[in-house]
């Protein structure tokens, strides 16, 4: 049986044209919605990256604030110690582990000690002469007292050293005052009281003296290390 086919030619190419055209739209339309999802995608992620990068550089703006605050306590830490140690140098040139190791260094034999006491006293000040004072006097006071008011209150501290102790006799007393008349520690090394005590038959001398810790002495590490050897030998430990 022959088939007759009563479309004509035109409407059946037109037919497929249009059919291809929206087949082509529509493939244009799923490649458009692709690359705006694409584009959409990109920009959330740069906005992403972008928010992290501002929490990044947030995190790393505190992190250096919190070193800047970290290197000043340490500098103040530094400036405290120095002062705290200046202050300590001024205020105990000497050691008392020194010194007492140098008192008894010079110690003769039989002497024995029993009391020390360290006192830090300000300097009395000197007792106006009386009459009156004509201006060259009057400008010297003022200039004395001005610099006197800058040196600090640490420096003009004076150490006051009572000794106490027994002795065979009052030569070895008197020799003991020699001897740290003599030291490079002491000064103004006077005797205050040597009274005889007599107990079982045993006659000896106890004494009490006064001195004063020099103010211009500064101990360098080998003279401390030469002083508390002297002790060590002689069976002090410190």
């Amino acid at each position: 049986m022959l088939n007759m086919n009563f479309v004509p030619d035109d409407y059946t190419q037109s037919s497929e044209s249009r059919r291809t055209n929206l087949m082509y739209l529509v493939l244009l339309a799923v490649v458009m919605v692709a690359l705006g999802g694409s584009f959409m995608t990109i920009k959330l992620r740069q906005r992403a990256f972008r928010a992290k990068g501002r929490l990044v550089n947030a995190k790393m703006v505190r992190a250096q604030e919190a070193i800047n605050q970290f290197e000043e306590l340490q500098t103040k830490r530094k400036v405290m110690m120095k002062t705290a140690l200046t202050t300590a140098e001024l205020l105990e040139p000497v050691p008392r582990s020194v010194l007492l190791a140098s008192l008894t260094n010079n110690l003769p034999a039989g002497v024995s000690l029993l009391r020390l006491k360290l006192v830090q006293k300000e300097p009395r000040q000197a007792s106006r002469v009386a009459g009156p004072a004509n201006k060259y006097r009057q400008a010297q006071a003022k200039k004395a007292t001005a610099v006197q008011t800058k040196v600090s209150r640490e420096k003009l501290l004076e150490t006051h050293i009572d000794i106490g102790g027994t002795a065979p006799s009052d030569l070895q007393v008197a020799a003991y005052i020699e001897r740290l008349s003599s030291s490079s520690l002491l000064d103004n090394v006077a005797l205050v009281e040597s009274k005889e005590y007599k107990i079982e038959d045993e006659t000896f001398r106890q004494f009490k003296l006064t001195a004063m810790l020099r103010k211009d002495v500064h101990l360098s590490s080998e003279d401390i290390r030469r002083i508390r050897a002297r002790a060590e030998s002689a069976g002090w430990i410190f």
